[in-house]
C-alpha cells in the first residue's frame, strides 16, 4: 500500500468509525430521548442529529459528488437555532436523510483515487487554491470527521 493510500485509508476509517458511532447513538433513541438537551438551555439531540445530516448533505456538492439531497434541512438545522423553527422534521425524516446522505458520501469516497483527495473542493477558486493548496477534499473529510466527533461528545453528556 502506498503512503497516499494509507493516509486516505486512515482518514476514511476515522470517518466511518464516527459515522457508525453517531448512527448507534442517535438511531436507537426514542422521540422523547431525542428531545433532551445536551446541556440546560442548549441544543436538543434531534437538532444535533439533523445538523449533522444537513452539514453532510452540504459536503456532496463541496466534494463534487453531485447536488444536495436534502437542502430543506437547512432552515431547521443550520440557519436557525434550535427551538426557533416550528414543525421540526421528525426523527424518521432525519434518520432517512442521514442514511441517504451518508450512503451517497460513502459512494463518492469509494470512487476517489488517492491523488484526487488533494484536488480542490468546489468552494475555493483556482487562484486561491494555488496559494492555499490545503483547501482540498482531504481537508474537508478531516474537518467534518472532527465535527461529528465533537457533536458525539456533546451527545455523550446527555443523561440517559
Amino acid at each position: 500500500m502506498t503512503n497516499e493510500k494509507l493516509l486516505v485509508s486512515v482518514a476514511l476509517n476515522a470517518w466511518n468509525t464516527n459515522i457508525a458511532r453517531a448512527e448507534k447513538t442517535f438511531s436507537g433513541l426514542t422521540q422523547e430521548q431525542l428531545q433532551k438537551e445536551v446541556a440546560p438551555g442548549k441544543n436538543r439531540l434531534i437538532y444535533v442529529w439533523g445538523h449533522l445530516a444537513a452539514v453532510h448533505d452540504g459536503m456532496l456538492p463541496l466534494l463534487d459528488f453531485g447536488p444536495r439531497l436534502h437542502p430543506e434541512l437547512d432552515a431547521s438545522f443550520l440557519t436557525n437555532p434550535d427551538k426557533t423553527t416550528p414543525n421540526l422534521p421528525t426523527a424518521e425524516e432525519v434518520r432517512k436523510a442521514w442514511n441517504n446522505v451518508n450512503r451517497k458520501l460513502s459512494q463518492g469516497f469509494a470512487n476517489l483515487q488517492p491523488e484526487q483527495w488533494l484536488h480542490k473542493h468546489t468552494a475555493v477558486s483556482d487562484e486561491d487554491f494555488a496559494k492555499e493548496p490545503w483547501r482540498n477534499r482531504f481537508a474537508i473529510l478531516l474537518s467534518r470527521t472532527t465535527h461529528v466527533a465533537y457533536h458525539l461528545g456533546q451527545a455523550a453528556l446527555v443523561p440517559k
